[in-house]
């Protein structure tokens, strides 16, 4: 029996919804393990859209249980209403499917505005988050001073870790001239939503255990792709948690030999949101042609997606990062149109050639792209379920693809359709 992780190779925004949609019901048990409420994840079933922030994607299917895991940071409002969404929609959402890890750390309202003030003061050097309060949540984190969903159980304790998080806080925005936080305003809403937090919570590493034991089938879900990793993405525009493979062990409380198969989901060419750098990225009319056709406007903050040509140096070096055994390629379709199609293949960098990405950042804005060019295929793939059938162009710019980043192409989705796909290789079968 295998249990599959599923992680975006580039910067995020590369279609995992569909690819975890179609693993999800294959799974018995779907779970998070990093990042908060601004991961986007569009599903389509049976006609109704659903647009999941925080919610791993298993939940809008029937007898799957859902596990927010220990590396995830929670804001249990936006949870709250998130769950009441799902359920106006004729989804159950009870303890029976949805667990959260009694040790996840908990997203406040000052971390919302810190990270809103942050953004504000930096004008041109703004990292570009979602202001959703996630980096701050995970600061406390690493501080040893934030309030988690076991917190809530003991108002002794909560006012006790309230006491040492504010400190810290309050001294900063003492500092900014913001006012400060009160105490008992916060530990009086926290308490009255306490028992529908608390409902959820369990200790998740247990859990996952007996889901072992039990020979079942576990997908851990990625929230955003490896190039936004904290250690291994393009720093410091990036965002606060790990988002390799390798997280989904320290994120869920399970030793890095449950997962048996680390799937990563890649874009035919390449997109990100926010600031940072993007060697490929085009600034013309096929950039704006790439973000017409593939909709590319986020899912969680709807802002515009910068698009670029696919860049394989970064995603074969994403891969040996994350231990990734196939790629799931995504948005084949908005290239059909393309006269021309390149993939990056090395960087120029002054006046030298290389063959990966460079940890300093004032490198990263310097690197070119090397390109080698592909002749477009100028047919519709849309819609097409086996590899035979598409362009012979098509198929030339799939393989040499596939060569250059070393890692086997094991779908390719021609469509935001679930069964438009061509299955080459099933995660859970092999």
């Amino acid at each position: 029996m295998k249990n599959v992780a599923v992680i975006g190779s580039q910067w995020g925004d590369e279609g995992k919804g569909k690819i975890v949609d179609w693993l999800s019901s294959q799974a018995d048990v779907v779970v998070r393990f990093q990042g908060g409420h601004n991961a986007g994840h569009t599903l389509v079933i049976d006609g109704v859209t659903y647009k999941l922030r925080l919610l791993p994607s298993g939940i809008v299917r029937k007898n799957k249980i859902s596990i927010i895991g220990n590396g995830v940071v929670v804001d249990p409002w936006a949870l709250l209403d998130e769950i009441e969404e799902i359920k106006s929609k004729g989804i159950n959402v009870g303890p029976d499917n949805l667990i959260i890890a009694e040790s996840a750390n908990l997203i406040l309202p000052f971390h919302r505005e810190m990270d809103e003030i942050r953004e504000d003061a930096a004008g041109k050097a703004k990292i570009g988050t979602t202001r959703r309060g996630i980096g701050p949540a995970y600061e406390d984190k690493v501080g040893r001073r934030s309030i988690r969903v076991m917190d809530l159980v003991s108002e002794k304790n909560l006012d006790h870790r309230l006491e040492t998080v504010l400190m810290h806080h309050n001294a900063i925005r003492k500092g900014l001239g913001k006012q400060i936080y009160q105490k008992d305003k916060i530990k009086s809403d926290l308490l009255k939503i306490a028992p529908k937090i608390l409902k959820f919570s369990k200790p998740v590493w247990k859990k996952i255990d007996e889901y072992k034991s039990q020979k079942k089938k576990i997908l851990f879900e990625g929230a955003q792709g490896i190039l936004l990793d904290v250690d291994h993405g393009t720093y410091p525009f990036v965002t606060s948690s790990n988002t390799v493979a390798g997280a989904a062990a320290t994120g869920t409380g399970c030793g890095p030999n449950s997962i048996n198969y680390v799937l990563g989901i890649t874009k035919a060419y390449t997109t990100r949101v926010g600031e940072g750098p993007f060697p490929t990225e085009l600034k013309d009319k096929i950039g704006e042609e790439l973000g017409i056709r593939g909709n590319e406007f986020g899912t969680v903050t709807s802002r515009k997606r910068r698009c670029g040509w696919f860049d394989g140096v970064l995603v074969r070096q994403t891969i040996k990062i994350s231990g990734i055994d196939g790629i799931a390629l995504t948005k084949l379709d908005v290239l059909d149109e393309l006269d021309e199609i390149k993939i990056c293949i090395a960087y120029e960098l002054e006046g030298s050639q290389i063959d990966y990405l460079p940890a300093a950042v004032d490198e990263q804005l310097k690197v070119k792209p090397v390109y080698k060019i592909f002749k477009g295929w100028k047919s519709p793939t849309k819609g097409i379920q086996k590899f035979e059938q598409l362009p012979d162009n098509a198929k030339i710019y799939i393989k040499a693809l596939e060569k250059f980043i070393e890692t086997k192409i094991s779908s390719i989705s021609t469509s935001p359709e679930r069964n438009d796909t061509i299955l080459i290789e099933d995660p859970f079968k092999l």
